[in-house]
């Protein structure tokens, strides 16, 4: 029976997504790992594969379609021996029902003339849903499909998780763990129960109604949650510049040949990855029921995109060189804007920073982004009149920043020797290249 292809969680944060274009069209034939659609996500525009092979049957949504909720049957594929007829007017059959009636009732491999394989029965007699295909190859390969794992939708069995399964043999055989399930997404505020209140207030005054996407949605979400269930407090300290300002003047000239431009940024970046590995105990997340504290330190960066934002996370940031950083930095920025970044590049890291300085700034205090332990909120250089060591006034190039700091992962004393180190890394520049 038809199989329906369902809109997919491609975040974790994913609730709805635009179907941006098809790369298949009906009657294409389509084999497991083909990327069949270009799907946008709330924070990015994702390529789409097939997890089973067969013939595009129907395209149920259009392209350019927005709000399309996950697990909505987007298309239907058809399997070996079946036609666009088989797809009735009405609904095609839920994943479940025809996964148990694919199973059951396959069409042969070629021919007409080879009987397909019995479904497959658990040890609890349970069926065992999978494709033609993958009985087919485990019936050749001798493979149990009651031991396997499926990573089709719905865990059906496809092609594979066969070969997986086989590659492990003579050990039972188990396929590649299925995707994790999206964790529970984050809900948007409820604010349908004084729209009507707030609409009604301005009814005669003139506005532009402006529809949430899935990136502004998953934005008031989560800040939302940061602000209502994370315990705040913040950490602010001045610092002097011009030894950075001088250091990176003098190391930009000897960058030029290799056309490397460091900006203040990328010292912050760096600065805080080694502090973080100075203080390790700051170098942590949380967990719910306990804290995780991480090794490296993967610092997020702050970027701002066209209605929302991204924190890209740099990897391993403590081991890298100020032009590396600079470097993975830029293209990561860039991407962002784009909208073309992978999940691994904006999950994860301990620590993050916000930069509004480039915009002029003084000082701020930014709201961390759970689970993370901490966020620097960084201002802009301003000269300002300041007390010499030998009692003298004199003007110097000073940044404010903030540390905000999740209370039930960092303590004050412990907040503030992080911040300690990040300011004797930005005063000492020369120290960030040991």
């Amino acid at each position: 029976m038809p199989i329906e292809i369902l809109m997919p969680a491609l975040s974790p944060t994913m609730e709805e997504g635009t179907l941006a274009k098809w790369l298949v069209k009906e009657g294409d034939v389509v084999a497991s790992g083909d990327v069949i659609a270009e799907i946008e996500t709330d924070k990015a525009t994702m390529e789409f594969e097939a997890v089973d092979e067969g013939t595009m049957g129907r395209i149920l949504v259009a392209e350019g379609t927005a709000e399309v909720k996950v697990n909505t049957p987007i298309a239907v594929l058809l399997e070996e021996g079946e036609s666009a007829s088989d797809i009735t007017d009405g609904p095609v059959a839920t994943a479940p029902q025809a996964q148990a009636t694919a199973a059951a009732e396959a069409a042969p491999a070629s021919g007409g003339s080879e009987k397909a394989a019995p479904p497959a029965q658990a040890k609890d007699g349970a069926r065992v849903f999978a494709s033609p295909l993958a009985r087919r190859l485990a019936e050749q390969k001798g493979l149990d499909l009651a031991q396997i794992t499926g990573s089709g939708p719905r865990g059906r069995i496809v092609k594979a998780d066969v070969e997986a399964a086989g590659a492990q043999s003579p050990q039972p055989a188990v396929a590649a763990a299925a995707p994790a399930a999206p964790g529970p997404s984050a809900q948007a505020p409820q604010i349908a129960a004084s729209a009507d209140a707030v609409l009604k207030t301005y009814a005669d005054r003139p506005h532009t109604e402006i529809a949430l996407d899935g990136m502004r949605r998953t934005v008031a979400a989560r800040l939302t949650e940061a602000k209502q269930t994370i315990p705040h407090f913040y950490l602010r300290r001045d610092i002097r510049l011009d030894a950075l300002l001088a250091f990176r003047t003098q190391i930009n000239a000897q960058l030029a040949p290799r056309g490397v431009k460091l900006s203040v940024n990328d010292f912050i970046i760096k600065a805080c990855a080694d502090a973080l590995q100075q203080v390790p105990a700051a170098n942590a997340v949380w967990a719910g029921d306990r804290i995780l504290q991480l090794t490296p330190s993967d610092v997020a960066v702050a970027v701002a995109v066209e209605g929302g934002l991204y924190t890209p996370v740099l990897k391993d940031a403590h081991q890298k060189s100020l032009s590396a950083l600079s470097a993975e930095m830029k293209d990561l920025a860039s991407r962002a804007r784009d909208r073309k970044l992978a999940p691994h590049e904006y999950q994860g890291g301990s620590f993050a920073i916000s930069n509004l300085g480039m915009f002029g700034i003084e000082n701020f205090d930014a709201v961390i982004n759970p689970p993370h332990g901490a966020i620097l909120a960084v201002g802009a250089g301003i000269k300002k009149p300041v007390v010499s060591e030998d009692n003298q006034i004199t003007v110097a190039t000073v940044m404010s920043v903030t540390l905000s700091v999740d209370h039930r992962v960092i303590d004050g004393a412990l907040g503030a020797d992080l911040l300690k180190a990040i300011v004797d890394g930005l005063e000492n520049p020369l120290a960030l290249l040991a």
